[in-house]
């Protein structure tokens, strides 16, 4: 919906392709849609989900057997986003550095999106 010809909507790293891809194998799915909802003290937060199933309108890029399923409602705020996976002493878990947040709450669980039209401004610059 929101593509760029030559370019991915989004830039998996190898370590996010790696758990993406063992979490395919594991539960036998099509891959991870991931979106946006309402939500969280910024006032969105990102949506991850292993299907069975991809639907039509879903943007998929595809690396190194991962396979991403962007949600339509989400391809503006995802465009140009780079997933990553991180391991600490404490945690793990995919992390998304996104240009289209304008903010971030301290948990590091909910965004804010920049305005819609500064979006759409920016896709056709």
């Amino acid at each position: 919906m929101f593509a760029i010809p030559g370019k991915q909507a989004v830039t998996i790293t190898p370590k996010a392709a790696s758990q993406i891809r063992k979490l395919m194998e594991r539960d036998g799915s099509e891959g991870l849609r991931i979106g946006v909802k309402k939500g969280g003290c910024a006032g969105m937060e990102y949506t991850m989900d292993y299907v069975a199933e991809a639907d039509p309108n879903d943007e998929a890029v595809e690396q190194d057997g991962a396979r991403v399923l962007i949600a339509p409602m989400a391809q503006m705020f995802l465009f140009g986003t780079q997933i990553d996976y991180e391991t600490s002493l404490l945690e793990s878990g995919f992390k998304f550095i996104n240009p289209n947040v304008e903010d971030a709450c301290g948990c590091g669980e909910s965004i804010k999106f920049k305005d819609v039209e500064e979006l759409s401004a920016e896709r056709q610059a």
